[in-house]
């Protein structure tokens, strides 16, 4: 008699033999094997959340070991594996929900900025609200370079926001570090951490550490080593190794360190003083210098200082009136006696000068003070003096007056209380429009520490206020739309990539007037007056491939013959994408010229045969969707537009 077929079993053959074993469910399977699928890379985050809520034997597979959210979190975020030690265990789920609420934090956050800030040239303090968000910094600094590693030509806006708050937590971060490094005793602050700080500082982005630049200084020490090997094989610095401090005694292998530094630094490695282009800030940034290997005295005898003293010698930074020195010291112990030290010019290939030559090198005679050794805060103020005093000299665009922002935040945070720069720092904030109740702060920090000041302080105090009413009042933007009257005569619209038939330059539109809005001042300077419509034509702000911003007429613009990017930094302020043949604006661009993103659209199709998306001018709504601000004419001396 057959057995009855019950459930999944199936008979075997017609005779009924026995039945073959029920196939097991998924929920079956052993915990490994489970892990196994549902670490599939094809899985996201929110595949595993749905599997976790089918049943508790799921449950328990995603979330018991760890594995599968491990997984997860690795898979999405790589960057970060660096933070996690491989001994430890960790909450995967809680770390990936933290991260993720983080992403989301900070995108919403980056949009609600480039709303908020799209008239300002200058942004103050507009980022301090990221710090308030209370997520971990390394969290927030990965998700702000994810979205400045994502695709190139897209979410141009987003990117361009994303960089200045990158920019912004990193000088944060390093701003502690350079007060931590103040507070220690003297003796514990290095010239070279403390140059690194001021180069982190005023060079965020850019990969700078201590360690890189303390391992180049060691190559070079080495190649110091080899040249001192031939000429001395039994040389006590030689027997160092790095990280050693052992100083070296005896005067005469002391001068054959030198002399041997010299030949490496100035012959080999060409090293050399930037005669030619000085006021370049380039050449006060340690990680600059050693690329490009040229300086300015001081960074160049900062260099020289710490190869030294890595090969046992000893020399003193010597803050001399308009050349930084170094000092070498001919005696047992210290002396007080100028004439007892050689003066070495880093600048000038490591010469040795004489206390009377080193007036010769400035040309005036100075007190003995002037060749005293100074400690590393005063070898830091000097060098952020520098700095200050080109961003002073700067040409008043963004770039001078980012320098010169930074260079007072340095100086004031190691010498907090000069009335000099505080003011200077208020009158700079006032002047860009930005930060009014910093302003206020630093006013009144002044009014504290000098009431003589009374004068200059009032009146910025009055018009900071005035700011701020300003403020909470804002205008709306003005609408340019195409079909008015006065426009009759604009040809091209924002978003179309030109070219100027004169100067040969490549630009993007992102902006432009009926006739010419500026100063009958600037159209003469420009010749503009020279021009066969003169200033009574369509005029278009544009940005230009060499990073200028310029204010083009209409008949010196034509459009590409093939269009390609411009790669300006502003360009994110305006556009939220770059196509094949023209950008697309971003919302805040479209609000004010309602017209031009249909305008464009057809223009790109008459002059490349391109059909565009109906839709292509409008970024999506959510994180991904782009906003940014206006800026404002540049009225420089460019060649004639």
């Amino acid at each position: 008699m057959a057995t009855p077929c019950n459930g999944g079993e199936r008979l075997s053959g017609a005779s009924g033999g026995a039945a073959e074993p029920r196939p097991k469910t998924l929920t079956e399977l052993p915990a490994e094997l489970l892990e196994y699928i549902l670490c599939f890379p094809a899985l996201s985050h929110t595949d595993i959340c749905s599997v976790s809520r089918c049943c508790r034997r799921l449950h328990d597979v995603c979330h018991s070991s760890g594995k599968v959210w491990s997984h997860q979190y690795k898979l999405r975020w790589p960057r970060l594996q660096r933070l996690y030690r491989q001994n430890e265990s960790y909450d995967w789920q809680k770390e990936y929900r933290t991260r993720h609420m983080v992403c989301l934090q900070i995108q919403r956050t980056v949009v609600s900025i480039s709303k908020r800030f799209f008239t300002e040239v200058v942004l103050g303090d507009s980022f301090t609200e990221i710090e308030s968000l209370g997520a971990p910094e390394h969290f927030c600094e990965d998700e702000l370079l994810s979205i400045l590693n994502s695709d190139r030509r897209k979410s141009l806006t987003l990117k361009y926001y994303a960089k200045k708050i990158l920019y912004f937590l990193r000088q944060q971060n390093i701003l502690r570090s350079l007060k931590a490094f103040l507070e220690r005793p003297p003796e514990e602050q290095s010239a070279l951490e403390g140059a690194v700080l001021v180069d982190q500082y005023c060079n965020p982005l850019a990969d700078v550490t201590l360690e890189s630049i303390s391992a180049q200084l060691n190559d070079i020490t080495e190649k110091v080593k080899k040249y001192l090997r031939v000429k001395n094989a039994s040389h006590p610095s030689l027997r160092t190794s790095q990280g050693d401090c052992l100083l070296v005694e005896d005067f005469e292998l002391q001068r054959q360190v030198i002399c041997a530094l010299n030949a490496v630094l100035y012959e080999q490695l060409q090293f050399k003083g930037n005669e030619c282009d000085y006021y370049n800030p380039l050449n006060s940034y340690i990680h600059q210098v050693l690329l490009r290997r040229t300086g300015i005295p001081i960074s160049l005898s900062v260099l020289y200082m710490m190869l030294a003293r890595k090969l046992g010698v000893r020399l003193e930074p010597v803050n001399f009136p308009n050349h930084f020195l170094l000092r070498w010291c001919q005696r047992q112990a210290s002396s007080e006696d100028i004439y007892d030290y050689v003066y070495i010019d880093a600048f000038g290939k490591g010469k040795q000068l004489t206390a009377k030559e080193c007036e010769y090198l400035i040309r005036q005679q100075v007190t003995a003070d002037y060749y005293s050794s100074i400690s590393t805060t005063e070898l830091l103020l000097r060098m952020v003096g520098n700095l200050l005093n080109i961003g002073k000299r700067g040409e008043g665009n963004e770039k001078s007056y980012q320098l010169l922002r930074d260079s007072l935040d340095l100086y004031l945070t190691i010498d907090p209380d000069n009335v000099q720069y505080l003011l200077l720092q208020a009158r700079l904030y006032f002047h860009l429009g930005i930060w009014p109740e910093k302003v206020l702060d630093i006013l009144q920090h002044i009014q504290a520490l000098d009431p003589s000041q009374h004068g200059a302080v009032g009146y910025l105090v009055q018009h900071t206020l005035e700011h701020i009413q300003h403020k909470r009042h804002p205008i709306e933007p003005e609408v340019k739309r195409r079909s008015a009257p006065e426009h009759c005569q604009v040809q091209y619209s924002v978003g179309l990539v030109m070219k100027h038939k004169r100067s040969g330059y490549n630009c993007v539109i992102y902006g432009w007037d009926p006739k010419c809005t500026m100063s009958q001042e600037w159209i003469t300077t420009m010749r503009v007056h020279q021009l066969p419509n003169g200033a009574n034509q369509p005029f278009y702000n544009v940005l230009v491939q060499d990073g200028t911003c310029r204010y083009a007429a209409q008949e010196n613009l034509e459009p590409h013959s093939a269009p390609l990017e411009i790669a300006h930094p502003e360009v994110g302020r305006y556009f939220t994408e770059f196509t094949d043949t023209h950008y697309i604006s971003n919302e805040e661009l479209q609000t004010r010229y309602p017209d031009d993103t249909a305008e464009t659209q057809s223009a790109v199709h008459e002059l490349y045969h391109v059909n565009t998306p109906p839709n292509s001018g409008h970024p999506a709504a959510g994180p991904s969707a782009d906003h940014t601000h206006h800026h404002a004419h540049n009225t420089s001396n460019t060649p004639p537009n």
